[in-house]
């Protein structure tokens, strides 16, 4: 089992920035793959960014290359995502999840923070 936290939404005014954390605590594995999803109202839950505990090249979204960065601090067990340049499309619930290394799909997901950007 792994349990997942977010926090640091809120509401900003657009081309700014917030920082989002995920606190990680249970079973988990260098190999393990976070991810940082969004889902806006009415719409799909959509991939954002993703990295693994033990490095790597991260992979991020089209819609957000060059304006959100994530990053992981192993020994908190924390993962980030620095989001910059923000938009009013960037609005939506924000979730964190993992992934195992080998399954193709998150199996474990935070219970979501919001992020509001106002035009």
């Amino acid at each position: 089992q792994v349990q997942l936290v977010e926090s640091g939404g809120g509401l900003v005014q657009a081309g700014g920035s917030l920082r989002l954390s995920c606190a990680a605590s249970g079973r988990t594995y260098s190999s393990d793959t976070m991810g940082w999803f969004r889902q806006a109202p009415g719409k799909e839950r959509d991939f954002v960014a993703a990295i693994r505990w033990s490095g790597g090249s991260p992979d991020y979204a089209d819609s957000v290359k060059g304006r959100f960065t994530i990053s992981r601090d192993n020994a908190k067990n924390t993962v980030y995502l620095q989001m910059n340049s923000l938009k009013p499309e960037d609005t939506a619930v924000y979730y964190c999840a993992t992934r195992r290394y080998g399954v193709g799909y998150y199996n474990y997901w935070g219970q979501g923070t919001q992020v509001t950007v106002s035009g």
